[in-house]
């Protein structure tokens, strides 16, 4: 499947090519990558992130001095403005070729839920066991993100409304919401990662949110690390 994934992935590029950044402006390749696979292979909508600023590149570019996610949101394009159009996605990168790649979660694209990294290991460890089947996982050195099949606000609302506790340390990526997807530098440092890849997943199977959230809850609870309510 890799191969057959490649192989389209290089028609893409070589159908784009005009739209490449030129030689020395090119930045992370990877990132440009990255978005056109999402966009085109696996049919996500995507947006570049709004990015850092400053000499050492730890500032976030939006206004906020404070802000809680440094360079790891969306901010012009609006979250909106996400597709997977291989043009407009060609024409983001190449004018803003380091830009993180956002994930514009729900509708007809993945969610997620995210909690801390150990505890996510943990969970992860206990679902394989019990052989769940899971889908794509996102890293970053604090926390992971399991995408899960699309969900409704109502939906999760009703889900949750019968669980005696939800810890703040999880957290929930539906409809309206992003969520930051690999090889995107994370907002607390380090990099995002794969922790098992889309086309790990075969035919990209997406588990519904109810298989796992009683997994993730019990993981989660106590679980320390949980950073701010925004931050990941």
């Amino acid at each position: 499947m890799r191969e057959i994934l490649g192989r389209r992935l290089q028609r893409l590029r070589n159908r784009l090519k005009s739209l490449r950044p030129a030689p020395g402006q090119s930045g992370d390749q990877a990132l440009f990558d990255e978005a056109l696979t999402c966009a085109t292979v696996w049919q996500w909508p995507v947006l570049p992130g709004v990015g850092r600023s400053g000499a050492d590149s730890t500032r976030c570019a939006c206004p906020d001095p404070d802000c809680v996610v440094p360079g790891a949101h969306p901010f012009d394009p609006g979250l909106l403005a996400a597709t997977t159009d291989p043009r407009m996605v060609a024409w983001w990168w190449a004018n803003r070729p380091t830009a993180p790649v956002l994930l514009a979660t729900g509708g007809s694209a993945p969610c997620a839920v995210s909690l801390p990294a150990a505890a996510a290991a943990r969970a992860v460890v206990r679902l394989d066991a019990q052989g769940m089947r899971l889908g794509p996982i996102v890293a970053t050195p604090t926390r992971w993100s399991l995408l899960v099949a699309p969900y409704s606000l109502e939906r999760l609302g009703e889900l949750l409304y019968a669980k005696d506790h939800v810890p703040s340390a999880l957290r929930f990526h539906g409809e309206g919401g992003y969520l930051l997807l690999p090889p995107s530098p994370a907002s607390g440092g380090g990099q995002v990662r794969w922790e098992r890849g889309p086309a790990d997943a075969g035919d990209l199977w997406l588990p519904e949110v109810e298989a796992v959230v009683d997994a993730l809850v019990e993981a989660s609870s106590g679980a320390s690390g949980g950073g701010s309510r925004l931050a990941y």
